[in-house]
């Protein structure tokens, strides 16, 4: 990401203890240290989230070979009235 070698480190480090003094450096580093691990928790939790919903979405529908289907299933369905008018039949 950032092409910084080791120079270019002890050089930012040395810049940043002559501006901010040696009581205010431990400080931003803490804040720093504990910004970048919320930072990093929150991406994993981003990351589980959506990997959970790429499987759910994922997941094959139950197999319906092997159960024999029912065309009409009328066990719990209402029966119509017999027509018992005379001419039909």
């Amino acid at each position: 990401m950032f092409n910084i070698g080791p120079t270019e480190l002890l050089l930012i480090l040395a810049l940043a203890l002559i501006i901010l003094g040696p009581r205010r450096l431990p400080e931003l580093a803490r804040g720093l240290g504990k910004g970048l691990a919320e930072f990093k928790r929150a991406t994993r939790e981003l990351h589980e989230e959506a990997d959970d919903a790429f499987t759910v979405q994922q997941t094959p529908p139950e197999s319906t070979v092997d159960q024999p289907v029912a065309l009409s299933d009328t066990s719990d369905a209402p029966r119509p009235p017999k027509d018992s008018s005379p001419g039909h039949g």
